[in-house]
């Protein structure tokens, strides 16, 4: 087993007002040869829009994009003629493919939202373009993975062109468990939502991101009441 560990204050930060973003790896002004990414996991924001503002109209190309509010509302556009709104409790999904326009506006002129911008490179290059959004229960997350992610356009949760899948946990102070790899040379990344955990005998705390590979499992075990997200993906693309 093979591990990486990027604590919470390790983060790229970037603060413009509008906009208050903290990065797990490289992006933008941040840049950092050492965290580039994560496997096919490219890109991990924890951003905070301010009420009325957002991203305006941008393209991207062969990037599967992924968006999950952790509070408030937003707003996505794009150049196919999608139009969303998600909220905590969603996952968004757009496959930029060929090439796509879009952007993710706060719904509220008020209130703040707060959602984790994701990037995975593709197990596919120059697909159509797509966008998905599903909504998920939370008492189908308590004490159990709920994915919310896979390969798989017949199997749970949004999917993209990559063997990876996602998993959140609302787990109860106190529980522990066990997370089986679905793909043999894949790796987990967890990052800590709330709470704290210990994910194969690493302490985490709240925002601490960990990197698990050469592994088929991994113990969790969560020290306190705890949120987890669980990004498995391939190490090897």
């Amino acid at each position: 087993m093979q591990t990486l560990l990027h604590t919470a204050n390790t983060r790229g930060h970037a603060n413009h007002g509008w906009l208050n973003s903290y990065h797990s790896f490289s992006f933008a002004g941040y840049n950092n040869p050492q965290r580039m990414h994560f496997g096919a996991l490219r890109v991990l924001n924890d951003d905070t829009v301010a009420g009325g503002m957002g991203f305006g109209t941008h393209s991207h190309d062969n990037m599967e994009i992924i968006s999950i509010p952790l509070s408030g509302t937003l707003e996505h556009k794009d150049s196919a003629g999608n139009h969303g709104i998600i909220q905590s409790g969603d996952v968004q999904v757009m496959s930029a493919g060929t090439g796509i326009a879009h952007s993710e506006k706060n719904h509220s002129r008020s209130e703040e939202v707060k959602f984790l911008q994701i990037w995975l490179f593709p197990n596919q290059r120059n697909v159509p373009s797509r966008y998905d959004q599903q909504t998920f229960r939370a008492e189908d997350r308590h004490n159990q993975f709920q994915q919310v992610l896979s390969p798989n356009p017949d199997d749970a949760g949004v999917w993209i062109h990559q063997d990876a899948w996602f998993h959140l946990a609302d787990f109860d102070a106190g529980f522990a468990t066990e997370y089986q790899l679905k793909r043999p040379g894949n790796g987990v990344y967890v990052f800590v939502l709330e709470g704290d955990a210990t994910v194969a005998g690493q302490p985490l705390h709240r925002r601490d991101g960990f990197g698990v590979w050469d592994t088929n499992s991994l113990a969790i075990q969560a020290d306190s009441n705890t949120r987890l997200l669980l990004m498995e993906v391939p190490m090897k693309f």
